[in-house]
């Protein structure tokens, strides 16, 4: 917006934030008039914000510059920004100090006062932070998450990413290559100078104030033991590490009223960092969702006690075999939709209907859920009997299950996909796929089809079947004849990405070693008439970089919580055997 601006200098700093200012008044109103830029809106929003007097003086200016008969109005449209800034100065001098000189003084004296002002506010509260390779790599759109303040990427961080964006595992690779676009997007019209000191960015997604930030590139290259700053000596094991946080030193030297923060994700290299004499240092947290995974959403709200004796007023109807109740909003809070309530004298229900005054309840027997049964399968606990109840529902696209390792989750999946497709019609194919973090170097030297590639890592479904059908006088005969009635396919996630499933049911297991990136993209594959069911079990992940706080799937519960077409179960207890519970307690 500003650029080339800088050459109003020898006007002198007054003149020079004078034509900052009208240029932004004009450009604004005429962006905002004429689109819904969300950046002109928040633009125009903290100016008038910040500067609400010169907002007001500025208005016959704008009333001058843009009618039909000016020669700005076809300027403003076509020309470059330093004409326009030229062009902006030089009849806004024209229309105030001939027309009126006080005025023209009065913007002077407010210009002033209002650049000292937001220069000592700009670097006094904008805080820096030097980003990691690995947060780029975990957040493609890292550069995004820091708002209104300063980002710096070493040319190291630059060059790790151009080594990596070749790699032969295709999920890092890739986040590389995005990670790339987009700093280039952000920086590809910018001058050599505007991307050493900073380029504004705005947020894609609206944060309130929606102030922009700056992202700028740091020539580490140039740091020597010379500067009076701390300097860690490269090392062969630890170079590109070093460099990185030789940066962050620089940057605290040479501002040292300001906050400067290196952001990575890994440990030892934040010790090393506090051990050199960095003051803050920080783990990326911006995709955490939680502070602490015990306040993860488990599906069911537990209350004490006899519920009924907490609310004053109740609506009652029928709907068919159905009870439903309507309750104030006030009596329940911070319910979301699919939840169940369960109290202790017994009673159940299910939250179908938020509204804004009223929330709405399916009475629920414990009696007739415990008795349903899928493709032969009973529940064994409430538990499982809720996350069938969930399975069960036409209107719900997506079915979050998870839980400790025994506790029937893939189980309960698989044999309603059985049913949903066998007995009832309502889908025409079963997809199954799973989290294998070794497949993406693993798979392409095993023989076969990309099913009978996939078959070691997906036994469990072959398991689950021979568990459904072990009463059949052949269970194998049984496994196989179920497998092509259903349509069964198992599925690579390297491979599902631009499809779409239409007319499926979808079971992706392990989710817990997948980024909220990965399921995402997996999601977002499922196509209309079809139903998804996720599956894992947070204690255990093998992705060494992924933790309980930032996994896709805790992402994806609490993301998802509240949206009206998905439901989320957590299945406590252990079915599988005696010995397996005892080892899931105690080791």
């Amino acid at each position: 917006m500003f650029r080339g601006l800088r050459a109003f200098c020898a006007c002198g700093i007054c003149a020079e934030y004078l034509c900052r200012i009208t240029l932004l008044t004009v450009r604004l109103r005429l962006t905002a008039a004429h689109s819904d830029s969300a950046q002109a809106l928040a633009l125009s929003h903290r100016f008038h914000k910040r500067w609400p007097e010169l907002a007001l003086l500025c208005q016959p200016l704008y009333q001058y510059l843009t009618r039909a008969r000016s020669p700005m109005a076809s300027l403003l449209c076509c020309s470059t920004e330093i004409n326009i800034a030229n062009a902006v100065y030089t009849h806004s001098k024209v229309f105030f100090s001939g027309r009126r000189p006080a005025l023209w003084s009065r913007m002077n004296n407010i210009t002033a006062t209002a650049l000292f002002n937001d220069t000592k506010t700009t670097h006094s509260h904008q805080k820096i932070y030097v980003l990691d390779t690995n947060v780029l790599l975990h957040d493609p759109l890292a550069v995004y998450a820091f708002h209104e303040h300063k980002v710096i990427i070493p040319m190291t961080v630059l060059e790790e990413l151009d080594h990596i964006k070749d790699r032969r595992d295709k999920d890092v690779s890739r986040e590389a290559r995005i990670a790339i676009n987009t700093i280039d997007k952000l920086l590809a019209s910018a001058s050599t100078r505007e991307i050493q000191e900073g380029v504004e960015i705005f947020s894609p997604v609206d944060h309130g104030d929606n102030l922009p930030g700056t992202l700028a590139i740091f020539p580490d290259q140039l740091i020597d033991d010379n500067d009076e700053a701390a300097f860690l000596r490269a090392t062969e094991a630890h170079h590109n590490d070093n460099r990185i946080i030789n940066v962050a030193l620089v940057l605290q030297k040479q501002n040292t009223e300001r906050f400067v923060c290196l952001v990575t994700k890994d440990i030892n290299m934040r010790l090393k960092a506090r051990g050199s004499g960095l003051l803050h240092v920080e783990d990326y947290r911006n995709d955490r969702v939680l502070d602490d995974i015990d306040l993860l959403s488990t599906g069911v709200l537990p209350i004490s006690g006899n519920f009924w004796d907490r609310v004053t007023a109740v609506q009652t109807e029928r709907d068919g075999r159905n009870t439903l109740y309507r309750i104030a909003k006030d009596e329940l809070p911070d319910v979301y939709p699919n939840q169940f309530l369960l109290d202790d004298s017994g009673f159940l229900a299910r939250v179908i209907d938020i509204g804004e005054r009223e929330v709405s309840l399916l009475d629920i027997h414990r009696e007739q859920l415990m008795a349903k049964r899928i493709w032969g399968l009973s529940p064994k606990n409430l538990e499982q009997a809720m996350a069938i109840h969930l399975l069960e529902q036409p209107d719900l696209d997506m079915t979050i299950l998870a839980g400790q390792a025994g506790s029937g989750k893939t189980l309960l999946a698989l044999a309603y996909g059985l049913q949903a497709i066998l007995e009832e019609k309502r889908y025409n194919k079963l997809i199954v796929a799973r989290s294998t973090p070794p497949i993406a170097e693993d798979i392409g030297f095993l023989p076969g089809t990309e099913e009978e590639k996939m078959a070691p890592w997906l036994a469990a479904f072959d398991d689950n079947l021979e568990v459904l059908h072990g009463t059949d006088e052949s269970t194998h005969g049984s496994v196989q004849y179920v497998k092509e009635r259903a349509n069964l396919q198992f599925k690579s996630l390297n491979f599902m990405r631009g499809r779409s499933f239409n007319n499926a049911y979808i079971v992706i297991d392990e989710a817990q070693g997948l980024t909220q990136f990965q399921l995402k993209s997996i999601i977002t594959r499922v196509g209309t008439n079809s139903k998804i069911v996720i599956l894992g079990n947070l204690a255990q992940i093998d992705n060494k970089y992924i933790t309980p706080l930032t996994s896709g799937l805790t992402y994806i519960v609490e993301r998802f919580k509240h949206f009206e077409r998905s439901g989320m179960m957590h299945i406590n207890g252990v079915e599988r055997s005696a010995l397996a519970a005892f080892a899931e307690e105690n080791l």
